[in-house]
């Protein structure tokens, strides 16, 4: 059996179904009820009529007067052993029935103090408003069950229109864990139960996400100081003009690895952290100027082509940048760097007249999946071409927090 096939019904679907089957079946009570009352009530119609009459001529013969049994062409009476009584009523016990040839006669035979008479009636305008009536109930039980189903639609989608705004709600909780307050406007039911769970459940997300940022914030402090160590021995060691180069060489190596090791943490702190970014407005160039020296590069390495002001979140966004620009130059030893800024897109690229790249060195390739969690708490994408060139967009986007219309502010050119 597929899953499609094992899913349950909607719940409003069900609701309406089981009041479509209670209008059937109450329709079909109904409808039964009331046939049955038309069918006792002329049944009793006919008794009381047959029986009168009985009894009436009944009286008149055991008193010796002159009376004349009726017949007409609704209803006939008859004595025991009358030729004209018909010979298929002859053999009746006492009692009132319907003729089973005839089921419009109904045939009555009583034993009076003037002997056994028989009469019989023809109800047969009964007979064929009782069709009328089954008609009439038929359309009942149609109409019946269409009306409690479109009623069972109508009333259970009013009795889950508050499961509907529970669910609204709980669709526009933010990503991160926030305390919610549901079980307030709810109902105290089933649904204010379902509003309790979900409010405890975000009351322990968030427990669980101050345990988070406080592990961080411990974790923050004790890697930063054995690296802070490290590095200061590390810059002591590069004093040394005694030192041979080869050594040299590793001691660059390692100064290279504690910065990006220093980078790789602030980048997880940043991306880890659950305040809201604190977008500020900045003139592009000069940032792009700060992030650059950030990174370490000379001013003279780097040339920036583009000028406006963006807003974003100043620290975050130096912090991706100059990583991202560590690891190009990683990749393009020696060569200067373009910032090219055009619309929502940063393109960081070796300089084109600096002819080939140098072969890269063992930090060169593409970011760390740290910084690509940063760059999405940014809400920038970050794409590599090759070693040698990286292109990031978004910067700029109303989603990013750019001042003016999506790209540069009016009458600017480039970033």
């Amino acid at each position: 059996m597929s899953a499609a096939a094992r899913r349950p019904l909607p719940l409003r679907l069900r609701a309406t179904l089981v009041a479509t089957a209670l209008g059937l079946l109450l329709s079909l009570l109904a409808a039964g009820t009331a046939a049955w009352l038309a069918e006792d009530y002329e049944y009793l119609v006919a008794t009381e009529i047959l029986r009168g009459q009985a009894d009436d001529y009944g009286l008149l013969l055991a008193t010796g007067q002159r009376a004349r049994l009726p017949r007409t062409q609704r209803l006939s009476g008859y004595r025991q052993g009358d030729p004209a009584l018909p010979p298929a009523y002859a053999g009746f016990p006492p009692g009132v029935r319907e003729d089973p040839a005839q089921p419009d006669i109904h045939v009555g035979v009583f034993d009076t103090a003037a002997g056994r008479l028989v009469f019989t009636i023809d109800l047969g305008d009964i007979e064929a408003l009782e069709r009328h009536l089954h008609g009439y109930m038929a359309a009942m039980v149609v109409l019946g069950t269409l009306l409690a189903g479109a009623l069972g639609w109508w009333f259970s989608g009013l009795a889950l229109a508050p499961l509907h705004r529970l669910a609204e709600a709980v669709d526009a909780l933010p990503d991160q864990p926030t305390a919610t307050a549901l079980a307030q406007t709810a109902s105290r039911d089933d649904l204010g139960r379902l509003a309790r769970a979900i409010d405890a459940y975000q009351a322990r997300l968030v427990a669980a996400d101050a345990r988070e940022q406080a592990f961080f914030a411990d974790a923050s402090h004790a890697l930063r100081t054995p690296l802070a160590v490290i590095q200061g021995v590390t810059e002591v060691l590069l004093d040394d003009a005694g030192a041979d180069p080869a050594t040299a060489a590793r001691l660059q190596r390692l100064e290279r690895g504690i910065a990006q090791m220093r980078e790789l943490l602030e980048s997880l702190l940043a991306a880890a952290r659950r305040q809201p970014l604190q977008a500020e407005t900045v003139d592009a160039a000069a940032f792009l100027a700060e992030v650059a020296d950030a990174a370490g590069l000379p001013a003279a390495g780097v040339r920036i082509d583009g000028r406006g002001r963006w807003r974003l979140p100043r620290r975050e966004a130096r912090l991706l940048l100059a990583a991202l620009l560590r690891q190009l130059q990683a990749g393009a030893p020696g060569q200067g760097l373009v910032l090219d800024a055009r619309g929502h897109r940063l393109r960081l690229a070796a300089a084109p007249e600096a002819g080939p790249a140098p072969a890269a060195t063992a930090d060169a390739g593409p970011g760390s999946a740290l910084l690509e969690r940063l760059a999405q708490r940014l809400g920038w994408q970050v794409q590599w071409e090759g070693v040698a060139a990286i292109t990031v967009s978004g910067i700029g986007a109303p989603d990013a927090g750019l001042v003016g219309p999506p790209g540069l502010e009016p009458g600017t050119k480039g970033l």
